[in-house]
């Protein structure tokens, strides 16, 4: 039986750490005289205790042997963190952050000084470039390599072989994991992926949502223009329900021209992502809303050149709503009446303007 250091040896050879020591000579043993056929058959054979335990201990070498060359395996197959020239690594295929299109990323200039002080403390992951031998494509970091490349030093990043599918995969994990996209960020990143030939289940997968709420992001995708989405930026805190609003108050040529306009002024280009929104969604809202009116007194045809005379009704106007009240000193059954002819009067309102 092999002793427990000469099973170390055996181990350590294993990893290459050290030579294997050959197991020591067996000593011969004295024949022993065979039992005779009767007592073999009167007894049964069994192990003895010294043969069990051997057994055990070759079983139990032989598992931390597979153990040990399956960590090996590992050990070597684990990724190296290298030094790249971030001029050899271009970005993803697929546009994903708004913020650095519109000028807006406001945490970038503290993680430059970041890295500039303290170094990089988490490594990009990028893959041979697909098409230019010597160049890499980024699948997450992109903000991290920017920094680099300001800085104007290697970036850390971690190598591999991926596939496209593979890249698209991981671009939307890590965004969704570590800093998560705005609303608009994702409906875009979803469109451009379906745009490319992905499917829709790879692409809710890498962004982790729902049937539905797919499709709720290619209806806005497709709906809002994309230069003002561009100029708009992430807009972090304007979540779906303005979103969809503001696609259906885009629907119209003349509105989008506006928002254009919009994009134009001076006001617009100062302000911050979430007030960007803001302002054409409210310029927006107001080509569409009515303006509330003042109130109309309605007077009797016969004493409109009388003065004083008490008006018999009064039409208010608010947001496309209109209420006619009667004054207090008409009779309680003329609105009875005025319900019963309004068939009539409606009948009469759109001949006329048919006519016209």
């Amino acid at each position: 039986m092999m002793t427990g250091n000469n099973r170390r040896d055996q181990l350590k050879a294993l990893f290459g750490t050290v030579e294997s020591i050959p197991a020591p000579e067996q000593k011969p043993v004295e024949s022993v005289p065979a039992p005779n056929a009767a007592s073999e058959t009167q007894k049964p054979r069994t192990a003895s205790g010294a043969v069990k335990a051997m057994g055990l201990s070759l079983g139990g070498m032989s598992r931390e042997i597979e153990d040990a060359r399956r960590l090996k395996e590992s050990l070597a197959g684990l990724e190296r963190v290298i030094e790249l020239d971030p001029a050899l690594v271009e970005t993803s295929f697929v546009e994903d952050r708004l913020s650095h299109a519109a000028g807006l990323d406001e945490d970038f200039e503290n993680l430059v000084e970041s890295i500039r002080q303290n170094g990089q403390q988490v490594p990009v992951l990028v893959r041979p470039h697909p098409e230019k031998p010597g160049y890499y494509q980024t699948a997450y970091g992109h903000r991290r390599l920017r920094a680099a490349l300001r800085i104007g030093k290697p970036v850390q990043a971690i190598v591999r072989e991926l596939s496209d599918v593979q890249l698209v995969l991981a671009q939307g994990k890590e965004n969704t994991e570590r800093r998560d996209l705005s609303f608009i960020e994702r409906a875009f990143f979803a469109r451009n992926l379906v745009e490319r030939g992905f499917e829709r289940g790879l692409v809710q997968d890498a962004l982790s949502i729902d049937k539905a709420e797919m499709t709720r992001f290619l209806q806005v995708a497709a709906a809002v223009p994309y230069p003002i989405v561009r100029a708009i930026g992430p807009a972090p805190k304007i979540g779906r329900p303005r979103w969809v609003r503001f696609a259906e108050l885009l629907k119209s040529s003349e509105a989008q021209a506006a928002a254009l306009n919009e994009i134009t002024l001076e006001p617009f280009s100062t302000a911050d992502s979430n007030t960007r929104f803001n302002r054409i969604f409210e310029r927006l809202l107001k080509r569409v809303e009515p303006v509330a009116l003042a109130p109309r007194n309605i007077t009797p045809v016969a004493d409109k050149k009388s003065t004083g005379t008490a008006s018999i009704a009064q039409l208010n106007s608010d947001k496309g709503r209109q209420t006619l009240t009667f004054a207090e000193h008409i009779p309680q059954g003329f609105a009875v009446f005025v319900t019963e002819e309004l068939e009539t009067l409606l009948a009469r309102y759109n001949s006329r303007t048919s006519d016209k």
